[in-house]
């Protein structure tokens, strides 16, 4: 611990209290962050840390409780106050306008001017700066938001927090669909402002990255802080996710009975996407996981939709069963009996505002029509029988969904394909944004419904996820399989040499022009 972080704390929030209809979601939290430290904020989905940073960002105002900032008690009535005041958050829904170009996001409600008139070549110019600061000078300043992948979005969000020149910065799962490399480059910054003085609140399911870059941590339960000031360097994993979780969980994959697969059901042949992916075959059997390892823009998720026919191939067949699909039929597909976990949840695979019952029953409305209407009379028991077997959580099928935590917003793009009858599962990070306690139950899920003879693609930007649960690993990199190997004869070690092969090569073709 610094000196700095010994002085009197930057921020100090005393007995939070936040109640919503029916919901007391913040029941009197505690917490500290130092100027120049690393304040590691931990807890299960529905702890209350959402809820937390947006009271310290202006987007809730506290129903009890002080707020104290730079020595001065604070109210930040709006996100403008807490954004003047020197605060910035990057949310893990990311408050970007995709319509908009990556330089105009970057200086949002910041915008550079003289005279009256606002200077693209100057917000241009410092998103240029600052995209190189984060090891990403190949994001064109000019190019619109919107096409850029969940990663690229990611590093703009963080653009646009440096340029506010913040004394505190919140970041809410910021590495979730970053690679490996990216990460480093994240922590490389973080390391550089903190070194400035700059405080960052830090949010993280992925514990060994709490190790690596925290100082402190504050553990949240049902919204109350169980734990504060632990060090977060020294305090045994055991201990954290007893306090997270009130019991003990061990962070690996259930045991899995040694049966043999059954016959082949998904066969993909030569499959590609001009300018993603190329000569990618593989087979997956009845009762098997195939887990597919590489960095974020590989191509692996590209493979996942373009399987599913999301997106069309320009070359190769996908056959189930024997029987080949239309390419770029969702539909052909789903009666075939597969189905997708979108790697985006929220935005590609839920219904944010519909209840539970009806996100689950959407792949199969025509069941629950009657003379061309649908009925809740009808769709109700259905999903809530499905929603019931997965032990979604609160077992309220006429509950909105955005109101679950995100391991059962997960189970309930599950219960969906389950509910179709859907053989074949294309699960595109399936525990991305989810705490401990939930990954090892969508774990022993996702080990249950293989068991059951499900047929499982697999793709996680976490090696270890990909190697504890998949019976055959494929590595994709730059768009090509470079290897296949049943996941016992590979480790992480090995599979990481294999997808960074390449950005070796050309680090060191860099250095050799140098």
């Amino acid at each position: 611990m610094t000196a700095r972080m010994a002085e009197e704390p930057l921020l100090t929030m005393r007995g939070i209290v936040k109640q919503f209809p029916g919901v007391r979601a913040l029941d009197g939290v505690d917490l500290d962050v130092a100027a120049g430290e690393v304040h590691c904020l931990l807890g299960q989905n529905g702890a209350g840390k959402s809820t937390l940073i947006k009271v310290l960002a202006g987007a809730h105002r506290p129903d009890s409780g002080e707020i104290v900032w730079a020595g001065e008690r604070a109210s930040f009535g709006s996100p403008q106050a807490a954004d003047a005041a020197g605060i910035a958050t990057i949310y893990q829904e990311l408050d970007l306008v995709p319509g908009l170009s990556v330089a105009e996001n970057v200086v949002l409600g910041h915008e550079p001017a003289r005279l009256g008139f606002t200077r693209p070549r100057d917000a241009e110019n410092l998103a240029r700066t600052l995209l190189r600061r984060l090891g990403h000078p190949e994001i064109p300043p000019r190019r619109e938001l919107g096409r850029l992948s969940a990663a690229g979005q990611q590093v703009v969000s963080m653009a646009r927090a440096l340029a506010r020149d913040a004394r505190l910065i919140v970041m809410d799962e910021p590495s979730a669909v970053l690679d490996p490399e990216e990460v480093r480059n994240l922590f490389r910054v973080i390391r550089e402002l903190t070194a400035d003085g700059v405080a960052v609140v830090y949010i993280s399911h992925r514990l060994e990255e709490i190790r690596e870059i925290g100082d402190r941590v504050t553990v949240l339960k049902d919204g109350r802080s169980v734990a504060r000031n632990l060090p977060a360097r020294t305090t045994p994993t055991a201990d954290v996710i007893r306090l997270m979780t009130g019991r003990t969980i061990e962070y690996v994959f259930p045991e899995r009975p040694e049966t043999p697969p059954g016959d082949v059901v998904l066969e993909v042949d030569g499959l590609a996407r001009a300018g993603e992916f190329a000569d990618v075959s593989f087979t997956v059997r009845a009762g098997e996981i195939v887990g597919l390892a590489g960095l974020v823009g590989s191509g692996r998720s590209e493979i996942l939709e373009t399987v599913y026919g999301a997106r069309k191939a320009s070359a190769g067949t996908v056959r189930v069963r024997g029987s080949a699909l239309r390419p770029g039929s969702v539909p052909a597909a789903v009666r075939a009996g597969m189905g997708l976990a979108p790697e985006e949840r929220k935005s590609q695979g839920l219904l944010m505002g519909e209840p539970v019952f009806r996100n689950v029953s959407l792949s199969a409305l025509a069941r629950f029509a009657r003379f061309g209407f649908l009925t809740a009379d009808a769709e109700l028991p259905a999903a809530g029988a499905i929603t019931a077997q997965l032990d979604v959580r609160p077992a309220d099928a006429t509950r909105p969904v955005r109101t679950l935590s995100g391991g059962n917003q997960q189970k309930v793009v599950l219960a969906r394909w389950l509910l179709q009858g859907c053989s074949i599962l294309l699960l595109d990070e399936p525990t991305r944004g989810v705490d401990v306690g939930a990954r090892s139950e969508i774990y022993g899920l996702i080990q249950r419904l293989s068991a059951e003879g499900a047929a499982i693609v697999l793709v996680s930007s976490e090696v270890p996820e990909v190697l504890g649960l998949a019976d055959r690993v494929l590595v994709v990199r730059e768009g090509r399989v470079v290897h296949e190997a049943p996941s016992a004869e590979l480790d992480e070690g090995r599979v990481l040499d294999l997808v960074m092969e390449s950005l070796d090569e050309s680090s060191k073709e860099r250095a050799g022009h140098e």
